[in-house]
């Protein structure tokens, strides 16, 4: 049984902290019909953004999050047999179209490139999507959006969007907030004290100066969350530290020293 697109309205306005004229620009990208790309490390906060802008817009949501298996069908959808009929089934992308719904794809270089293909005919002048399996076509709604994401931190040669699909969106590019930003989130979303969560955006910046020297990427500002939620359950900040982001982010020994020793620097 599918589910009704009710399901997918994000009821409850998510927090999120503007840093700059992004919910502007995606305003004006939503209200021209254009296809949005957003670019930004892991954890900064692209996920909370598409969900902020979503309930902002009244807009349901249905997000895929992308991996090396993901095939057309898997969004496009699939005939299923049940009992002595052979049934078609919307997969994720044709049930936001068919409902004028925003549909995310999270991390979309990890999808196969010949999946990735079939999201084009989306994201240009034609805003139609072939179901080549049923010989139709959809076109889609005014209120249909197509967004999705990637960490350009983690680009290589094998997994990097073609020219051919990045030049069919607009981009927006994220970063972590600035130090008094993301400080007011992590108090926010921590529920800690703006002292605690201060000393918590200052080890995450210092420990940030050590990509490219070992560290493939920095604490992200979920991590520091999750910190400072740990910390509001009463755990010492500094196990807190430990479990939410020194041992997370790197197997390396002397890793996980330089950044134990920025940890009991700082509290």
């Amino acid at each position: 049984m599918e589910l009704a697109v009710e399901k997918f309205k994000v009821e409850n306005e998510p927090y999120y902290l503007p840093v700059g004229q992004e919910t502007e620009l995606f305003q004006a990208a939503y209200a021209a019909h254009l296809p949005v790309m957003l670019k930004g490390p892991t954890g900064c906060g692209k996920t909370r953004f598409v969900e902020y802008m979503a309930h902002r817009l009244n807009r349901p949501l249905i997000t895929v999050a992308c991996h090396e298996d993901l095939s057309s069908t898997d969004l496009v959808g699939r005939f299923l047999l049940e009992g002595d009929e052979t049934v078609w089934h919307d997969g994720p992308l044709t049930k936001a179209v068919r409902e004028g719904a925003i549909c995310y794809l999270d991390e979309v270089v990890e999808a196969r490139k010949d999946t990735v293909v079939i999201i084009h005919p989306l994201t240009d002048h034609r805003r139609r999507l072939p179901i080549e399996k049923r010989g139709t076509v959809l076109d889609a709604p005014p209120e249909f959006m197509l967004v999705v994401s990637y960490n350009p931190g983690y680009q290589s040669v094998l997994k990097d969007l073609k020219q051919s699909t990045r030049q069919r969106f607009v981009a927006m590019e994220f970063d972590y907030p600035t130090a008094e930003a993301e400080t007011e989130i992590v108090a926010r979303e921590g529920e800690i004290d703006e002292s605690a969560a201060r000393d918590l955006v200052a080890i995450g910046q210092k420990v940030r100066n050590l990509r490219g020297h070992g560290l493939e990427e920095g604490v992200s500002t979920r991590l520091l969350i999750y910190a400072a939620q740990m910390i509001a359950k009463g755990i010492a900040p500094v196990d807190a530290a430990e479990v939410a982001f020194v041992s997370p982010i790197t197997d390396d020994r002397e890793l996980q020293r330089s950044i134990r020793e920025i940890v009991t620097t700082i509290i």
